[in-house]
């Protein structure tokens, strides 16, 4: 194969920027933003250099952002990256993890790759957690994972009853608190973190540059925690792990801060609308805080024709759908009509 041959493949290889039926992952629809763009170009220009040999500079941009010192900050390939790389500190195999069910896809291979026993506890008629079960699974697990909002029923425990939570779970057990989706949360539902983190030196606050920022193809998680477990996290940060792009990457972003509220807030919308349109056809869909909506398989297991939008399905027949633009939106509707109707899409 000559190399235009592969260069070719590989072009062709590439998801759509824009693409109104991937609504399976909880993408930005949105392609990068102008600033963004810009910056990501400009750094190629230098791809033939390595990035930093651990990844202080971001490790700082963060930090400033969130209101923390920046050894209380840990950096990864994505979320998924920090999550492991807590596992990998804190627990030897054999040890138990807790996760509600069901949860992120990603939890369950993440204890297998750990070598942990997972041990799971169901979540409520209303998709929430049950947190005093899993206060009382946490007393016998090195870890436990709290979504918030949730995935994949965008659900969000009260402050309240999350501080209730940390109060019980002993001090010897870390917390995972998930806050992949934060940006899409109501201003009196979000948490003060430096406090948090303070208040529960065994907590870490993983948050991603994938979902309302729109980076997913770029990689790029953090971690908050108190400092001697950031201290003993960093100790994992692999060398030269994070790219040039990261770093220009979240900097372009917090520069046009204004620009991402204004995306993040039409996405909303665009799920209030999802939302209604659903209930006004009589389809059960839970209080989602995030950027996507859930429909539990109820009655019948959902399912889309190929041709159909693409979601994520779940073994009980549960559907969870990325909220997209206004074409996703008229695709996802159209199908659930279908199945509505007892036509060609549902059981």
């Amino acid at each position: 194969m000559t190399p235009t041959c592969a260069l070719t493949d590989a072009v062709d290889s590439l998801p759509a920027a824009v693409d109104p039926l991937a609504l399976s992952l909880n993408e930005n629809p949105f392609p990068p933003l102008p600033g963004v763009r810009a910056a990501l170009t400009a750094s190629i220009e230098v791809v033939n250099r390595y990035p930093e040999f651990l990844p202080q500079r971001l490790r700082s941009l963060i930090a400033g952002r969130v209101g923390v010192a920046d050894e209380q900050v840990v950096v990864g390939a994505g979320a998924t990256g920090v999550i492991m790389q807590v596992l990998q500190a804190v627990t030897k195999p054999g040890d138990v993890m807790v996760t509600a069910t069901p949860t992120f896809d990603g939890y369950p291979i993440f204890a297998q790759m750990a070598r942990l026993r997972s041990v799971t506890v169901p979540l409520d008629r209303h998709g929430h957690h049950d947190l005093d079960a899993m206060a009382d699974a946490a007393a016998r697990a090195r870890v436990v994972v709290v979504c918030r909002p949730h995935n994949p029923t965008g659900t969000v425990e009260s402050p309240a009853d999350l501080y209730r939570f940390l109060d019980r779970v002993p001090s010897g057990t870390v917390v995972l608190l998930d806050e992949a989706y934060v940006e899409f949360l109501a201003p009196d539902l979000c948490l003060n973190i430096p406090s948090l983190v303070e208040r529960y030196p065994n907590l870490v606050v993983v948050r991603t540059f994938s979902k309302a920022y729109g980076l997913a193809g770029l990689r790029i998680g953090y971690g908050v925690c108190a400092p001697p477990l950031a201290r003993q996290l960093w100790g994992m940060q692999l060398p030269f792990g994070i790219g040039i792009t990261g770093l220009v990457a979240v900097a372009a972003s917090y520069d046009a801060e204004d620009q991402l509220q204004q995306r993040i807030q039409m996405i909303s919308a665009e799920g209030a609308f999802l939302r209604a349109r659903l209930r006004s056809m009589g389809v059960y869909c839970t209080d989602s805080h995030a950027n996507f909506v859930y429909l539990p398989s109820g009655a019948r297991a959902w399912t889309f024709g190929d041709d159909g939008p693409r979601v994520r399905s779940y073994a009980d027949g549960g559907v969870r759908i990325t909220v997209g633009d206004r074409r996703s939106s008229r695709a996802v509707l159209a199908a659930i009509r279908k199945a509505v109707d007892g036509t060609s899409v549902g059981g």
